[in-house]
């Protein structure tokens, strides 16, 4: 018996309601599909809640002040601290009190049907939610990722902080221990110190260091300069929470450091432990690996989107293949065509060659596709060139000393750009140009003809260009 001959409650479940599985039902409505959404906490997920939005919150007041105070005049006008409680007021008004009605309403506007609960997949196209099992054509799993907690004795029982905490916490520490020098703790660092915690990172290696290495330096200088106590190169080997609620963390060399609260920012894991993977064959807690369109390998209906594939663990990277998987979703049970081939309405080729990605520090780092050390991994013949946005006139405006620093990678063979990193002051609005060069492979050639507006720091984009010169 044919799906159309067979009777299901849609034609698409969705388990999770974040912002990537909203996309994936909403692309999907489009198309004419009908879909629910299960979801077992707050409609719009993490990214709403207790990420993205909350922590861009609580780190522009910071940013806004150091700003100020880097250009003369202006910083005479700073005579005052920055008032955390109304910081974390905006963060709250940010996340609607933790309330998902808005949602919810959007949700009903659009005529995607939710369902209130915990969603396991108990067969193919059979997922059970609070004692009832639904049927659909289709299944996409959006569950998104959960924090790692690192095997350090003593940590899990010494109460840490994760993200969630920190992002949602009623009050500001005096002292903070952050462990981890990715994303997440480089930017609840600059958070925290700009709210008036004294705050110690600890990290086994350079900060952000899957960029360029340039970036590490200069984001961990600004953090000194805030007054944070950078650690490089130090492992915690013990923590341990006193009676009075003081935590102490002993590093493998011997040192020890004390404070209120650890927040522990040490990587994150897809969130697919408990969807009931197992029925099918798959193995819970792993990333679901997946083709261009996220359908999942060996199956003709299960689809993994976002951070539950594990292919880049961004919420506009997840959005992306959302609405990709929206409309593959729909083109295949409407027995349409499926454009798969590369940059294809269909595919989220993006993910292979032009991820886009923003630190929100200060100074901001900004950078999408690869880096020249993963270009020459990938096998292309690159060359790299360099240039200091402190000699851009446009970037001086922004500040008396500004300090900062761009980089493309180009394929040589092919005279296009391959990876883009700027780190700066307000450099974060660069981005979208150096991602649809790449995305758009435009030639070396077509951007000199690209022609940068006088004085703005995106001159940095000829002064890079004459770097490298004319292709011959």
């Amino acid at each position: 018996m044919s799906d159309q001959e067979k009777s299901f409650d849609y034609d698409l479940i969705v388990i999770g309601a974040g912002a990537v599985g909203e996309n994936v039902a909403d692309y999907a409505k489009k198309r004419g599909v009908s879909v629910a959404i299960i979801e077992s906490e707050l409609v719009g997920g993490e990214c709403s809640y207790w990420a993205c939005m909350p922590s861009k919150a609580l780190l522009r007041s910071g940013h806004a002040i150091r700003a100020a105070r880097r250009l003369a005049g202006a910083r005479d006008a700073i005579t005052g601290t920055i008032d955390a409680s109304a910081v974390l007021a905006r963060r709250t008004a940010f996340t609607d009190q933790w309330k998902d009605d808005n949602q919810v309403s959007w949700l009903n506007t659009a005529g995607i049907d939710l369902i209130r609960g915990h969603g396991r997949i108990v067969g193919p196209g059979q997922v059970r939610v609070a004692g009832h099992t639904y049927s659909a054509r289709a299944v996409a799993v959006a569950t998104g990722s959960i924090p790692a907690l690192p095997p350090i004795p003593g940590l899990a029982d010494a109460s840490p902080w994760g993200t969630r905490e920190a992002t949602s916490t009623d009050s500001i520490p005096p002292r903070l221990i952050i462990i981890g020098g990715g994303v997440a703790g480089t930017e609840l660092a600059f958070a925290f110190s700009s709210l008036g915690s004294h705050v110690t990172m600890l990290s086994r290696t350079s900060l952000l260091d899957r960029e360029e290495p340039f970036v590490g330096v200069h984001v961990a200088a600004a953090l000194a300069d805030e007054g944070v106590d950078v650690q490089i190169g130090v492992s915690p080997a013990l923590v341990a929470r006193d009676a009075e609620g003081t935590v102490t963390v002993a590093l493998d060399d011997g040192a020890e450091h004390e404070a209120d609260e650890v927040l522990v920012a040490t990587g994150r894991r897809p969130s697919t432990a408990d969807v009931g993977l197992e029925t099918i064959g798959l193995i819970p807690g792993a990333p679901l690996a997946v083709d261009d369109t996220m359908l999942v390998e060996g199956t003709d209906w299960l689809y993994a989107v976002g951070d539950a594939n594990g292919r880049a663990l961004l919420t506009h990277q997840g959005k992306y293949q959302a609405r990709a998987a929206g409309e593959a979703i729909a083109a295949r049970l409407q027995g349409a065509a499926v454009r798969d081939e590369q940059w294809g309405q269909h595919v989220a080729s993006a993910d292979h060659a032009a991820v886009p990605r923003v630190v929100f520090s200060d100074p901001e780092v900004a950078a999408v596709g690869l880096t020249e050390s993963g270009a020459r991994e990938s096998g292309l013949r690159t060359r790299a060139v360099e240039y200091d946005l402190g000699w851009v006139a446009g970037a001086k405006l922004h500040a008396d000393h500004y300090a900062g620093r761009a980089k493309l990678v180009i394929d040589e063979d092919r005279h296009v750009i391959v990876g883009a990193t700027f780190v700066g002051q307000d450099v974060a609005e660069l981005l979208h140009s150096a991602t649809i060069a790449i995305v758009g492979e435009v030639s070396i050639e077509r951007l000199w003809h690209a022609v940068p507006a006088y004085p703005t720091i995106s001159e940095v984009w000829l002064r890079l260009l004459e770097a490298y010169g004319r292709p011959r």
